[in-house]
């Protein structure tokens, strides 16, 4: 019977290790060869243009590679790590900005920065009003608890979707999106401050609760993003702009500049989820919410604080508006590829997996 079930193991991880799990190996393989070629790079290469070009091959091949991959979850985190955040990480470093350029740095944490929605604290340079910000941005387990129930609960319900309204469905889609990037950041997260013993920022703080679209995009969604953004996009075009239009509405096009910006970054994204031919909704998506929170800034300047609105009423104005724009311009070109029939056969291949593993070491037949 042990030679039974030792041969049903090989066979639960040859297939394990086949396809997509044998690609996506590979793929953060060349990830970490690359970055610490960029690593070793910069201690011989100074900052400046010359060092820009011996990345340049890094960022095209860390464009290139989530072409490698095809599954909405491992295709879709590897493109948001490596296609987003390492590229803007990378392309900061070869002018020694960024998170990457602290020259303390060792390679196990060069590495880990570079690739993975995380920044590194120092506790020496962090004075106590900003250590308790970063402990109210850390969530209990229970409160990751409840999500990761929350989203294998929304994975039932799709087993009723046809006899559900599409709205209902539509709103499921979008906590279940919401879920499933922040624990599978937080496991990122987790991960780095086990290895590195490290603390680390969050990347949400509950986006529901907004009471602007200031507060969802500068506070509260994917904070990680907006720390990239900032000093890659925000704050060139704002001192540009200041020369021309004055500190007071300098910030509006730096804020509309970001958007663009993202939203271009979001179609690459979503042309490796579905190898569609874009539509430029989620182009439009993010131009909205850019010219919205442009005409939200201008209104406060104008009023200077004599308008106030009661939480509870902008609350449900914003993540109303957000939701609303969601349906309308987000989640099409995600159903046109039908990301959630390949995400819900993805769960169920996993769940196959885990089932057939455990039969594997059951040797009381």
């Amino acid at each position: 019977m042990e030679m039974e079930g030792d041969t049903d193991i090989k066979k639960v991880l040859s297939y394990w290790m086949e396809g997509e799990i044998n690609n996506f190996v590979k793929v953060w393989l060349s990830v970490y060869v690359s970055l610490s070629y960029c690593y070793l790079i910069a201690k011989i290469i100074p900052k400046g243009s010359r060092r820009l070009f011996a990345f340049i091959p890094v960022v095209l091949l860390f464009l290139s590679l989530p072409l490698k991959l095809h599954s909405m979850h491992l295709g879709g985190l590897t493109a948001f790590f490596i296609a987003w955040l390492a590229n803007f990480k990378i392309l900061m470093f070869a002018f020694n900005e960024g998170p990457l350029s602290d020259p303390s740095l060792s390679l196990p944490r060069f590495l880990a920065i570079a690739c993975l929605p995380i920044k590194l604290q120092n506790s020496q340079n962090v004075n106590k009003n900003q250590f308790s910000q970063i402990e109210k941005g850390h969530k209990s387990l229970f409160n990751y608890a409840i999500k990761g129930f929350s989203l294998a609960l929304f994975i039932k319900i799709y087993d009723y979707s046809d006899y559900m309204h599409p709205m209902i469905m539509l709103v499921i889609y979008s906590f279940h999106i919401y879920f499933c990037l922040e624990i599978a950041l937080a496991i990122a997260a987790a991960m780095a401050r086990a290895l590195l013993g490290v603390e680390l920022e969050p990347q949400f703080n509950e986006p529901y609760l907004s009471t602007s679209l200031q507060d969802f995009w500068g506070r509260r969604w994917n904070l990680m993003v907006s720390r990239l953004l900032r000093p890659t996009v925000y704050m060139p075009v704002l001192s540009l702009s200041t020369s021309i239009l004055g500190r007071k509405w300098a910030p509006l096009p730096a804020v509309m500049s970001t958007f663009i910006v993202s939203g271009l970054i979001h179609e690459l994204i979503f042309y490796y989820l579905g190898r569609v031919k874009p539509t430029w909704e989620i182009t439009c998506f993010f131009l909205l919410h850019g010219v919205c929170l442009m005409v939200e800034i201008a209104v406060k300047k104008s009023i200077k604080g004599r308008l106030h609105i009661p939480r509870i009423i902008a609350s449900i104005s914003t993540v109303g508006f957000a939701m609303t724009t969601i349906f309308w311009l987000f989640f099409p070109p995600l159903l046109r590829c039908k990301a959630d029939e390949r995400a819900f056969a993805e769960y169920v291949s996993v769940g196959a997996f885990v089932k057939d593993f455990f039969r594997a070491f059951d040797f009381s037949a």
